[in-house]
């Protein structure tokens, strides 16, 4: 007996229509796409945004971030001209140890910037020649600022107030009037004073003389032998806080290590209750499982400032943090790890008279291992990068350090240094974990 298979008919109708619904989806879908990016485009008041932004200020912050500045500053109530980096008493020039292109002259200066821009202070007034746009005259008075700018239309550059003259043709060149100084900026690339304080016997040293002071029994300090010494002023540095970055670093490194492990401890015993194979109560099991919705569920930005308000600051806040939220995460990823596991691996340690401990032990744990090691590590890199915004709330770590270095303007090279060191440390973490895994995991 033959058996016939019935082909569906396809008609020209039916493709028509197939081919006008495929027409359809592919003109509203672009259109869909428009029609939520405008949406949000007012919904979020971009345009708003975009009026607010300050480009010229990231310039100036981005500059700040990877040069330093000299200061020239005359203070009238002391009437002293003072040359400094960074504007810091602990790193101004002697009068007789003044950078090549600063000329004094008693209370009287002479800057040159380079590119054919010079100041010149006499008194209380300064006198800035700009290439191309003229000569700014501008005098300190009781009440503010008097100006004379050359004729035409004033540049964006130069902000004149009655209290205060702002001029900043070039990124690296400002000069800023009020009634009570003259300051001039001068920008350098490069992070000055990063190894050493400005007045440390080590400062300037080739890394020749370095290896010839290390080596030499004649110390520079007796309490010290050389190479400690080379060492505690590095870690010392008040302007950089090189000991206190690298300890900030630590904590936030313990931070996320202690958080992610005990999320783990408390995770693994919690996910055989929630598995469908190891626990008969579905009462039990719901329960869990809800736990786990309820920690993970709150975000761990929230448990560090409830941890916060309970405990105060500190970086146990953080690791507890970390914990409560892991804890919900890893719980559940382990409890459906359990429940995909071979049984039949189970059933086979049981033939050899094992107990329940240790068909758990050697059934059931080498299936899940893998999973176990590859999420805990995974975690660990992500929570590296966690602790160190939770720090910034308050929880402390390298965090803390960051947002302090932002509360000013002034700081902004201490604030891309502590970015790259926590690059680095995420970088290293990851490194570390994909070590683990191939020693744990792939035998290697």
């Amino acid at each position: 007996m033959t058996t016939h298979t019935l082909e569906p008919v396809v008609t020209p109708r039916l493709v028509w229509q197939n081919v006008r619904r495929r027409a359809w989806m592919t003109a509203l879908l672009p259109l869909a796409v428009v029609a939520y990016l405008a949406y949000t485009w007012f919904a979020f008041d971009v345009s708003v945004l975009l009026a607010k932004a300050q480009p010229e200020r990231a310039a100036i912050l981005a500059t700040d971030s990877v040069a330093h500045k000299v200061h020239v500053t005359k203070t009238f109530r002391r009437g002293e001209l003072e040359v400094a980096i960074e504007g810091e008493r602990t790193a101004t020039y002697d009068a007789d140890d003044v950078p090549d292109w600063v000329q004094l002259n008693g209370e009287n200066a002479f800057v040159d910037l380079g590119d054919g821009y010079t100041i010149e202070i006499d008194g209380k007034t300064a006198y800035f020649d700009i290439p191309g746009y003229g000569l700014i005259k501008a005098t300190a008075t009781n009440d503010g600022v008097d100006t004379i700018l050359p004729g035409g239309n004033v540049p964006e550059w130069v902000r004149v107030d009655p209290r205060k003259l702002d001029v900043r043709p070039q990124l690296d060149k400002r000069l800023q009037i009020t009634k009570t100084k003259i300051e001039i900026h001068n920008y350098f690339a490069g992070w000055e004073n990063f190894w050493f304080p400005f007045r440390s016997p080590l400062h300037g040293m080739s890394a020749g003389q370095f290896y010839a002071l290390a080596l030499s029994a004649d110390r520079l300090d007796p309490d010290y032998a050389n190479l400690w010494f080379i060492v505690h002023e590095f870690l010392d540095n008040p302007d950089w806080q090189h000991g206190a970055v690298f300890n900030a670093l630590f904590e936030t490194v313990m931070m996320a290590v202690l958080g992610t492990l005990t999320a783990a401890f408390f995770g693994l015993p919690l996910a055989f209750l929630a598995a469908r194979n190891f626990t008969p109560s579905k009462l039990l099991r719901f329960g869990t499982r809800r736990l786990f919705d309820f920690l993970r569920g709150i975000d761990m930005l929230i448990w560090s400032l409830i941890f916060i308000r309970a405990f105060g600051l500190g970086p146990l806040t953080g690791a507890l943090a970390i914990a409560f939220t892991d804890t919900g995460t890893l719980g559940k990823l382990f409890s459906e790890a359990l429940e995909n596991i071979d049984n039949r691996q189970v059933e086979g340690v049981r033939a050899t008279g094992a107990s329940q401990i240790q068909r758990y032990r050697f059934g059931v744990i080498p299936q899940i291992l893998p999973v176990f090691v590859s999420q805990v590590l995974y975690y660990l890199e992500s929570n590296t990068r966690s602790a160190t915004v939770i720090g910034a709330l308050g929880a402390g770590g390298i965090g803390l350090m960051l947002v302090e270095t932002m509360k000013t303007s002034r700081d902004w090279e201490n604030t891309s240094y502590i970015i790259i060191l926590t690059i680095l440390v995420v970088m290293l973490m990851d490194q570390i974990s994909g070590w683990l895994r191939r020693k744990l995991i792939e035998g290697r």
